[in-house]
């Protein structure tokens, strides 16, 4: 039986909030409804020094639906116990926080410009990545914020820049690091919480040290003018991550009176490249990396939306003066038809019809299916939008015939709407970085830019596939991805971890030891969508680095299907229904 938050098995009587004890939890186990308070070690403290009660029958319950999961219980629950293994999840700070304004790091530019006491803050005042307006659902506890730079200077047309930082040092430290990765073209400091694939409490609310960077530059975060310094661009392409550890990880140590005994790395979009980056260049510098959805090669990436888009565009309705309207190809009730004929296709292959299609690659869909006998319709498509919708998807080639970029899986995301990146079919392929329209499209001359862009050739981490050093020392390598991702297309993620594996000793090695990818039906870009888009992988790889317990699933859930619960399974597995079982449960489902 799994003890679920110190409960005791026999009588299930509330256990001593000690966290040198050995605890775990589902992360979504139950309902988005009947949900249990999450909880970790540092939350356990700090809720307890609050009065906080914890909610102990519904732990009960989701101990008794986990215990019945078909998969392994140490690796199939998302264990919250390394933040709790021992005392050092307990450190105080050797210094006081305004100590800490004007530090200096030795043989570095690196300085503190200012520290300050960040008082608690109560659940629901935390915006992650303002100005989106979600915020973090648990409190955080009371930490020092030191924000720095690292390389202060004017630049090119006389424009100061820096490599701006912000590291959150909670009062009471796990002993672990973390470096959040950014988004876009980064250019602010986001707050330093550590939120990526963590379920509902972050890093920094389990008492990890998170640094959070602007990788060299102030700016919108896809403001490109920094491009035109050369160490700007450096920084952003990949000298930042490095030079951001060494000073965050020395702030640590000088602030605690010791160093970080794990360090960490999570990030999505730009934040998962920066993990790749991590694990490729600084593979000594981190234990676990948590890496979503990357932009690892965003010139070939831009080429797939615009050959989509071209494709749209080129039956698209215009607007008055002449010009096409890409995002207008399909109605709103043609988008529906098409989701809809997706999920007819492939829904039921992973043993159950819920919306979600976790079986993707028996999925067969072909959009012939609905090309109109005669008249058109609300409920067909004409022939042009059929072509252009498998045009669209299959993803651009060369005149050579080589897939310049992989195809978007058909999955039930394609035209999510009233999200903060909507679906492909939605926005008509629309790049947030390139022209809003491709009239039409020549892939051999993009290809031929992207390949002489210096700038796509240092971001480019698709490339490097030899991770024997970072492998080499115990690291591990998680990978997320919605499979309706808009930008990046999930197969992408996958062609680049197969290629990884068959580089680093063969698949079946890799994710016995090494690495594992987890993709998310339904999802969208990094988060979102009609999905079970919350997910603990934070937990899944403290678990894997400090414990040996590699992750054959996470549990997720999602507000978008409330009271629903499922395995995602490291791939090439998928979800699977057992055939009997509450289909809204975890527990009826098994890896296959």
């Amino acid at each position: 039986m799994i003890d679920f938050i110190g409960e005791s098995e026999s009588d299930r009587r509330p256990a001593p909030l000690d966290c040198t004890a050995r605890m775990t939890q589902d992360s979504f186990g139950v309902s988005a409804a009947d949900r249990p308070a999450r909880v970790t070690c540092a939350a356990i403290k700090f809720r307890k020094r609050q009065g906080a009660t914890m909610q102990r029958k519904r732990n009960v319950a989701l101990d008794g639906a986990m215990a019945g999961l078909g998969l392994v219980a140490a690796i199939m629950v998302i264990a919250i116990s390394p933040a709790c293994a021992d005392d050092s999840a307990n450190i105080p700070p050797a210094l006081k926080c305004a100590e800490l304004t004007g530090w200096k790091m030795p043989g570095s530019t690196a300085t503190v410009t200012k520290a300050e006491l960040v008082p608690e803050a109560p659940p629901g005042t935390v915006q992650p990545s303002p100005p989106a307006p979600a915020t973090v659902s648990v409190a955080l506890p009371p930490n020092c914020r030191a924000d720095g730079v690292i390389d202060q200077r004017v630049g090119v047309e006389g424009k100061s820049y820096a490599i701006g930082f912000a590291v959150a040092l909670p009062d009471r430290w796990n002993g672990r690091f973390l470096f959040q990765g950014g988004g876009g073209l980064n250019g602010s400091i986001r707050p330093p919480l550590g939120y990526q694939a963590a379920g509902e409490v972050p890093a920094l609310a389990r008492g990890f040290a998170v640094v959070s960077t602007d990788s060299g530059h102030q700016g919108a975060v896809f403001d490109a003018s920094f491009l035109k310094d050369q160490e700007a661009a450096l920084n952003f392409a990949n000298a930042s991550v490095g030079k951001v550890t060494m000073a965050a990880k020395a702030i640590v140590a000088h602030y605690y009176g010791q160093p970080a005994k794990r360090s960490y790395f999570t990030g999505c979009s730009t934040g998962g490249r920066e993990g790749m980056l991590a694990s490729a260049r600084y593979p000594e510098q981190f234990d676990g990396i948590v890496a979503g959805a990357p932009a690892m090669r965003t010139g070939n990436s831009n080429i797939g939306l615009a050959w989509a888009n071209a494709a749209f565009s080129q039956i698209a309705p215009k607007d008055p003066s002449g010009k096409p309207e890409p995002a207008k190809t399909f109605s709103a009730a043609e988008r529906k038809l098409i989701t809809n004929a997706i999920l007819d296709a492939c829904d039921a292959e992973d043993g159950v019809k819920d919306g979600l299609i976790f079986d993707g690659k028996a999925c067969q869909f072909d959009p012939a299916v609905l090309t109109c006998n005669g008249d058109k319709t609300d409920f067909c498509l004409a022939p042009p939008q059929v072509d252009a919708l498998k045009k669209a998807f299959a993803g651009p080639k060369n005149s050579r015939g080589a897939q310049v970029y992989p195809p978007f899986p058909w999955d039930s995301g394609v035209a999510a709407e009233g999200v903060a990146i909507p679906g492909i079919l939605t926005t008509g392929a629309r790049s947030p970085v390139g022209p809003p329209v491709w009239d039409s499209i020549d892939v051999d001359q993009l290809e031929d830019r992207v390949n002489a862009s210096g700038l796509d050739r240092l971001t480019n981490t698709a490339y490097w596939t030899n991770l024997s050093s970072y492998f080499g020392h115990g690291g591990k390598l998680l990978f997320y991805h919605g499979v309706s991702d808009p930008w990046f297309s999930a197969l992408d993620t996958v062609n680049y971890y197969e290629r990884m594996a068959a580089d680093s000793g063969g698949m079946e090695l890799v994710r016995e030891k090494s690495s594992r990818t987890f993709l998310v039906p339904g999802m969208g870009h990094c988060s979102s969508g009609a999905a079970l888009e919350r997910f603990d992988l934070l937990s899944a790889v403290v678990n894997w680095v400090e414990d040996g317990k590699a992750p054959d699933a996470v549990i997720a859930a999602g507000p978008a299907f409330p009271g629903r619960s499922r395995p995602l399974c490291a791939y090439p597995q998928h979800a699977q229904y057992k055939g009997q079982g509450d289909p809204d449960s975890a527990v009826s489902f098994e890896c296959k």
